[in-house]
């Protein structure tokens, strides 16, 4: 069997974590060398860029590119998660708040930004992965990270829920924006969808679904190593 490499952007479905793709890849194209560019959380789907065979030595480089997403948020209640698959910890009416308002917020987010990263993620401390820990009832301090928001466009307010594409550096948490975007407010928000839209140099038309990939993996076209590093 002819040796396999380069790299396949999948559409990463809902429920379903970057490891189970992979998992799928590895028994659809038969190889164990396989690696993903940068996790995508269980709930979010979208460009989910795979490295097959030699490929996989630039994962590295793909992962500090730009990514975009489209994502949705609610005012006026906090969970655990911040996001909709958590127990809701605070509620604040949110009536107050104006459209204007809510677009004034969050456009100021766009540039050099500081986060908290959520209890809920697999950032390790000390050894110790912070879900782990939170699923334990510990919370712990962390240092806030800096990142950046490249833009932010087409904002979309009905009521309580927006919508926003937002363009960013790795490790930009989505619904960590989303939390600190209700602050600003002097409310609270939590992240109700997340789509990836881009993971540079990738994009949703390049795409491929889980689909796809389980009825006949042999017709997929691979992007070559040098096209993904163009």
């Amino acid at each position: 069997m002819m040796e396999l490499n380069g790299v396949l952007v999948v559409d990463k479905p809902q429920n379903m974590t970057s490891h189970d793709v992979v998992a799928i890849m590895r028994r659809a194209l038969n190889t164990k060398k396989i690696g993903h560019t940068g996790t995508l959380d269980p709930m979010a789907t979208g460009v989910l860029p795979i490295c097959v065979g030699k490929a996989t030595k630039i994962v590295d480089f793909l992962m500090d590119r730009k990514k975009a997403y489209v994502c949705e948020m609610v005012l006026g209640s906090a969970t655990d998660t911040q996001d909709c698959w958590g127990e809701i910890t605070d509620k604040i009416d949110a009536f107050h708040v104006t459209e204007a308002e809510i677009v004034a917020a969050i456009n100021a987010f766009v540039g050099e930004i500081e986060q908290i990263p959520p209890m809920y993620s697999a950032l390790k401390v000390n050894g110790e992965k912070l879900v782990d820990l939170a699923r334990q009832g510990i919370v712990i301090d962390r240092e806030p990270r800096k990142r950046t928001v490249h833009s932010i466009e087409n904002i979309d307010v009905r009521h309580h829920t927006v919508k926003f594409k937002v363009t960013c550096s790795k490790g930009t948490y989505i619904r960590t924006l989303c939390h600190d975007i209700g602050l600003k407010l002097g409310t609270y928000a939590h992240m109700t969808e997340l789509r990836r839209v881009l993971s540079e140099p990738f994009d949703l038309q390049q795409s491929v679904t889980i689909e796809q990939i389980r009825q006949d993996a042999s017709t997929l076209d691979l992007i070559a190593m040098e096209d993904a590093l163009s």
